[in-house]
């Protein structure tokens, strides 16, 4: 990696800050609001909030009446549009390209479940280690993502994702999946990733343990997974120990731990994968570091294969494969960008090599 060439590159923030035009938030929900509180933070000036027509009902959000999408649009005036939330709908990644023919757009890259924001110049001091896990990827499309995402994570700029957009079936092919495996769902959600595994191996595995600590999506997999065969639940979060947590009471994919909520069962993949496993999926809202502490001897033991979200929060994509790679050198590491603005659904899969 040429390290100048993101000393080169210009701040997400900064250009919000010093743009000179107005600024206007396109979204309302959790994203929206930890943009709002940073735009606090940074002394940057909100002018004005919309969102999408059909969900416009002369509502207001965070202080502000929300605009309609066509409003915003056909208003000719020259304007920042800071992207508050994320999608990898087609439609909706449309429109989001759309406001770009028209007008200056930037995703600020934040974290899935906390404050947290990427910045520059932390990104800098940490240079060393993006460089050395930059250096355990194996192919040159893996190499390039990284550089896209870097550079998408530093400007807020969607070009440099396109850049980088990945087929996804060329993507779970690198796990080369078989009809024997044991496959460990961490973060199960309503069983949809059960349901794709299933069908990645033609309805023909060992068994499959799923683990989701959120009561309402863990309801919905044992009614979505009950037709399969050796398929094991567990209402729980992956953890770093064998514990009890406080989960968010919410039921969407980022639910996470909390101060406030509903009391939940954790648990180690080492406590439940003792007998064997080949194949794990880690995508626990935020707990990775957790979750993985809770692995290393599985995945020591075993050296399964891995697909980690590396999104979650803004280092991740650098810092977890370095911690894998602590835990178990024999692997193979490839990175891939699936489709969805911002640059959430970034994946690692880990290969035994």
């Amino acid at each position: 990696m040429d390290k100048s060439y993101f000393e080169g590159l210009s701040s997400c923030w900064d250009r919000i800050a010093n743009c000179g035009k107005p600024v206007y938030i396109y979204g309302m929900g959790n994203g929206s609001e930890k943009i709002l509180r940073l735009f606090d933070r940074f002394g940057i000036r909100c002018d004005g909030i919309f969102a999408s027509d059909d969900f416009v009902r002369g509502q207001s959000f965070c202080g502000y009446k929300v605009q309609r999408f066509s409003d915003v649009m056909n208003d000719s005036r020259d304007k920042l549009i800071v992207l508050g939330f994320g999608s990898s709908l087609d439609e909706i990644m449309s429109r989001i390209e759309s406001i770009e023919d028209r007008f200056e757009l930037l995703a600020p890259d934040t974290s899935v479940t906390d404050e947290g924001y990427f910045d520059k110049e932390r990104f800098l001091d940490l240079y060393n280690k993006a460089e050395r896990a930059y250096s355990l990827l194996e192919d040159e499309l893996s190499r390039k993502t990284f550089e896209c995402v870097t550079a998408f994570k530093i400007t807020g700029s969607t070009k440099y994702l396109r850049e980088c957009f990945c087929d996804e079936s060329e993507a779970k092919s690198l796990l080369g999946l078989t009809d024997s495996e044991e496959y460990f769902d961490l973060g199960a959600y309503r069983g949809d990733t059960i349901e794709e595994f299933v069908r990645l191996v033609g309805g023909k595995y060992k068994r499959i343990v799923g683990v989701e600590p959120n009561e309402k999506n863990f309801r919905k997999c044992e009614l979505n997974t009950q037709s399969l065969e050796n398929v094991t639940l567990y209402n729980a979060a992956a953890w770093s120990e064998n514990t009890e947590l406080i989960f968010s009471k919410g039921a969407g994919r980022q639910a996470k731990i909390s101060d406030k909520g509903t009391q939940v069962r954790a648990l180690t993949l080492d406590s439940i994968a003792q007998d064997g496993c080949t194949y794990v999926k880690y995508d626990v809202e935020g707990a990775d570091y957790e979750a993985l502490l809770g692995s290393v001897q599985t995945i020591r033991k075993y050296t399964p294969k891995i697909c980690a979200a590396l999104y979650h929060k803004p280092y991740d994509y650098f810092l977890l494969p370095l911690m894998l790679c602590r835990i178990n050198a024999d692997y193979k590491f490839y990175l891939r960008q699936s489709r969805y603005y911002p640059c959430w659904e970034t994946n690692l899969y880990c290969v035994p090599g």
